[in-house]
């Protein structure tokens, strides 16, 4: 038989030494991993956090960026369209102060007789090409008769030449035209019933349409942003 030897005080001591030691050491090397991987979970959880943080930061600066640059071209073209529309009213404020200036004017036209008179002439010529008709009645300022008389003869003999018929022409004395008109005449056929316009108002009226593009482009040059033209 194997004989047991019990163990003295001092062995049970140091036993219990080692063993103590033995499980300290245990728990500090597991405390240890443990806190390794608390850190490392915690960095994973803070670099996740920051990266959303990040992203959401990014998101809305976007669409704050996004919406102050549509904020921006609206008040770039809203400022460009208030420009434009000064422009142009200064444009059409300028036409119409020459287009005034010009009817002011228009008596100017009445002063020279001989030129007054070529250009009644001419003016009565045209009714008789328009109307096309044997018999026309001619109105007009009765201050202007003297000059009206010669006129319609000097027109009948050019469109005779020219168109080879005969055309009777008079002063319609009791349907003149107001004496507050500027000059000109009204060509009438048709029984009455087609009146031709050929006041120098109505002409400076129709120099208006006509010859607007003309003096615009004169005055501000060709309009980059215009694709058709009258």
């Amino acid at each position: 038989m194997s004989r047991v030897h019990s163990l003295s005080d001092d062995q049970v001591g140091q036993e219990l030494q080692k063993m103590t030691a033995f499980i300290k050491r245990e728990a500090q090397e597991k405390a240890e991993e443990l806190k390794i991987k608390a850190n490392q979970e915690f960095t994973r959880e803070k670099t996740k956090l920051v990266l959303q943080e990040t992203d959401a930061i990014d998101v809305a600066y976007e669409k704050k960026f996004k919406q102050a640059t549509m904020s921006q071209q609206i008040t770039r073209s809203t400022v460009a369209n208030k420009t434009r529309l000064k422009v142009l009213g200064a444009r059409q404020e300028l036409l119409d102060d020459i287009f005034e200036a010009a009817e002011q004017r228009l008596g100017d036209v009445t002063k020279d007789k001989k030129r007054y008179g070529d250009v009644l002439k001419v003016l009565i010529l045209e009714g008789f090409y328009a109307m096309n008709e044997p018999e026309l009645q001619i109105r007009a300022r009765k201050a202007d008769y003297a000059l009206v008389e010669p006129a319609i003869s000097a027109a009948i003999s050019e469109y005779k030449e020219k168109t080879g018929k005969e055309i009777k022409a008079s002063i319609d004395e009791e349907n003149p035209v107001p004496e507050g008109s500027a000059g000109g005449v009204r060509i009438v056929g048709g029984g009455g019933k087609i009146d031709i316009d050929n006041t120098l108002e109505a002409r400076l009226s129709l120099l208006k349409d006509s010859a607007l593009p003309a003096v615009r482009k004169a005055l501000f040059g060709v309009n980059p942003n215009r694709k058709f033209f009258d």
